[in-house]
């Protein structure tokens, strides 16, 4: 069995199990399903601030993993699907779309059905368009100078939509909490996400020169050292102010069994890859960098249920594992799919 006939294998079975689930248990699908693309959006959005990244520093490592990045962003596309469903089971997800539960909240000129769904469509379609006009210069000749020109307006429109379309969609399934380092702490868990993909890969397929494999091993590193001083952060200043406003955040996600993961995600998304990533024989040799960018992707699933379930005060169902798979299945069967056409391959070849 080829690789996209495994994907759209997967796909279909956690597709046609989401919708069992959807129509059995509607509130619990909707938490399942936005965990699910909570986790897979960061790839897309991931890989093109890679590309924009790579635009302006420059490196071997970005022209060794382009290919990769350009097969995640082109999954872009299945956002407009994947968001249908939750657009009708908002009050199941929010308070702030409850109307007897607005009314006991004080910021609902800003969460309401109307504007955060009207926001929802600005979001994708600037992701869209920004996708649209990468793949537009990685065709032309000097692809390196089109990105470079497009990158400083790209970059600041990923972070500022990322920011706030994390604010609208998993922030406020508590609108009661703040954390103004949020949007930090999903930006970088997203460009961590694509490049640990892209790293594995690559990797994989046509592994690149011990220097680039380094290279990557290093980055790796720097965005799990900044990822995880994000996360520790919030914590650290939930945990000072102790507001009743803030904590409830933390106590729903160490309830139902959600504190045996959030350890899991310590050791396996953070302590051990970066205990690995120090040592710089780590760094050169393609079966440890695949292990630990296999790991870093593998924990990405339970990172992303962890923000999102806990919020429904229940433990992990079949049908979360079930979503995660249609999303992450459909996805790579599109992503390969996409690398045949033309217009994608004639965008991967390295320049410079």
């Amino acid at each position: 069995m080829t690789p996209e006939r495994a994907a759209w294998g997967i796909g279909g079975v956690g597709l046609l199990g989401s919708v069992i689930g959807w129509i059995a248990v509607p509130a619990v699908f909707a938490h399942a399903w936005l965990a699910a693309l909570a986790c897979w959006i960061g790839w897309p959005l991931g890989s093109m601030a890679l590309l924009l990244i790579h635009s302006v520093t420059g490196g071997r490592w970005g022209y060794a993993i382009r290919p990769q990045l350009v097969f995640g962003m082109i999954t872009l596309p299945l956002a407009l699907a994947a968001v249908l469903p939750l657009l009708f089971e908002l009050p199941a997800l929010y308070p702030w779309a409850r109307p007897d539960a607005a009314a006991t909240l004080g910021n609902t000129a800003y969460l309401n059905v109307p504007f955060v769904c009207g926001r929802a469509v600005l979001y994708l379609l600037i992701w869209l368009g920004l996708a649209v006009l990468i793949l537009l210069a990685l065709r032309r000749e000097n692809a390196d100078a089109a990105l470079y020109r497009l990158a400083p307006l790209g970059l600041i429109a990923l972070m500022l939509t990322v920011t706030f379309g994390g604010f609208d969609s998993t922030l406020s399934l508590d609108p009661h909490f703040n954390s103004s380092i949020y949007g930090m702490i999903l930006a970088g868990e997203g460009v961590l996400f694509a490049l640990a993909v892209a790293t594995f890969l690559t990797l994989l397929v046509e592994p690149p020169t011990r220097r680039v494999t380094e290279d990557l091993g290093k980055l790796l590193l720097a965005l799990l050292l900044l990822w995880g001083y994000f996360v520790f952060m919030q914590l650290l200043i939930v945990w000072n102010s102790d507001l009743g406003s803030d904590a409830p955040w933390y106590v729903m996600r160490v309830a139902h069994g959600w504190g045996i993961v959030a350890g899991i995600l310590f050791v396996f998304h953070f302590l051990i890859p970066f205990l690995l990533l120090i040592w710089p024989q780590v760094q050169r040799s393609r079966r440890a960098m695949l292990a630990v960018s296999a790991l870093l992707v593998a924990a990405e699933v339970p990172r992303a249920w962890w923000l999102v379930v806990p919020a429904q005060g229940r433990a992990l169902s079949s049908v979360d594992i079930l979503a995660m798979m249609a999303l992450g299945g459909v996805a790579v069967g599109l992503g390969l799919r996409a690398m045949r056409l033309p217009m994608v391959a004639n965008g991967i070849a390295p320049h410079g």
